[in-house]
């Protein structure tokens, strides 16, 4: 105990920091990892007590039980050390205290995908150490359409002269009403879904889904159905079953659809959206990461373990190789640029913005939603369906008007 106590109080002063802690309290880190995760993080651990004799436990916790779960046991002393989350968790966790910031190296920081690094940022402090990116792109039938368009327009100008719909054939579709999936549209004119605070937190009552930009894509949509492109009722099994039936050239889709993809035997391959009017479209990304709980009694162990045995290209491509998503950490992407499904969404990732990190994300889905469908199903004029969708989200978040 004499020992452990010793290297708790060495490790704390190589830190650069102080942490009054008794014997009793240097035990031993605990982290919270789903099944896929779990297995690299057994093997870490016993890398991180070999180096300092501080035992680590990882308990398998179901991905979507973490959030709750640290809520409940944290406060009580129960809960963990380190977990493993998503960053569009951190508004909900950080204005709940129940996780604190982490500090990193600037030369470790540069590291890393800047979008995922602001996407567990909170104004100027780093909450979480990414590890895997995720979002959608262009995914397209490399026999129907041998390369990528160069503009989104010329996109639309092929996948009118492929498409045929009495004959059951599309050139290119996009799933709706759904706004993750459409996002680009609104995005590459300037849309936003939340503008920022002078300190760099999102401010949920600057809404930007209905400036000049969102409208301009909102209206792109609208121009894609009158067209013949674009199909109402275009859902995400519509979509997926005609890509892989090969009777779709090219669609926005993530990660996920693959398997069918090469399940079906498609000749495919995946791309950033070309750009919109010039623009480049940022597609919604999804950041997942270690975060330190606020009750930790560890906390310089802790970050500890995250800086100097988590921040390394072998842990990286390990999860890398368990959840198949593009690496957080770029010395680990360039090891795998010889696969060009990753290479393809870890570019659109690159263009992209964090899902927005506060709760009131979710008042934002249903009247948007029910925007899209009024545009596609032709009900509705783009700029007056965007104009009372945020007018219903402003008063669902009680902003003024």
């Amino acid at each position: 105990m004499k020992k452990t106590f010793v290297v708790l109080i060495a490790l704390t002063m190589v830190a650069g920091l102080f942490l009054a802690v008794s014997a009793s309290e240097a035990g031993k880190l605990i982290i919270w990892a789903d099944e896929t995760r779990a297995p690299v993080l057994q093997q870490v651990a016993k890398s991180f007590e070999a180096a300092y004799g501080v035992p680590v436990e990882v308990q398998q916790v179901g991905f979507g039980d973490i959030r709750g779960k640290l809520a409940t046991a944290g406060p009580k002393g129960e809960g963990p050390d380190i977990i493993i989350g998503a960053h569009d968790w951190l508004g909900e966790l950080i204005q709940n205290g129940l996780i604190e910031p982490i500090v990193l190296p600037t030369n470790v920081v540069k590291d890393f995908d800047p979008v995922a690094i602001d996407a567990f940022s909170w104004g100027d402090q780093l909450y979480g150490l990414p590890y895997a990116t995720e979002c959608v792109a262009l995914i397209y039938n490399k026999d129907l359409v041998p390369q990528v368009p160069a503009t989104f327009e010329d996109l639309l100008a092929v996948a009118k002269k492929l498409t045929d719909q009495e004959a059951g054939k599309y050139g290119f579709l996009i799933q709706e009403p759904d706004p993750y999936h459409t996002f680009a549209l609104f995005s590459a004119g300037g849309g936003y879904i939340f503008g920022k605070n002078p300190d760099g937190t999102l401010n949920p009552c600057d809404i930007g889904l209905d400036n000049a930009g969102a409208i301009a894509g909102a209206k792109l949509l609208d121009q894609m159905v009158k067209d013949g492109i674009e199909v109402p009722g275009a859902d995400y099994n519509t979509v997926t079953s005609l890509f892989n039936d090969g009777k779709l050239a090219m669609m926005i889709g993530g990660p996920w659809t693959l398997p069918g993809i090469q399940k079906a035997g498609i000749n495919y391959g995946v791309a950033p959206i070309p750009p919109i009017n010039g623009n480049k479209p940022k597609v919604f990304v999804g950041v997942q990461g270690f975060m330190v709980s606020a009750f930790s009694k560890n906390k310089v162990l802790a970050n500890l373990f995250i800086k100097d045995f988590l921040v390394n290209k072998d842990v990286m491509l390990d999860l890398y190789k368990q959840g198949q998503r593009p690496p957080a950490y770029l010395p680990a992407l360039d090891e795998i640029k010889d696969n060009p499904d990753i290479q393809g969404f870890a570019a659109s990732a690159a263009n992209g913005v964090p899902m927005p990190k506060i709760p009131q994300m979710g008042s934002v889905w249903g009247a948007w939603s029910d925007a899209l469908s009024l545009i596609v199903n032709q009900k509705e004029d783009p700029a007056t369906a965007m104009h009372d969708a945020v007018a219903k989200i402003k008063k669902l978040l009680n902003c003024e008007q």
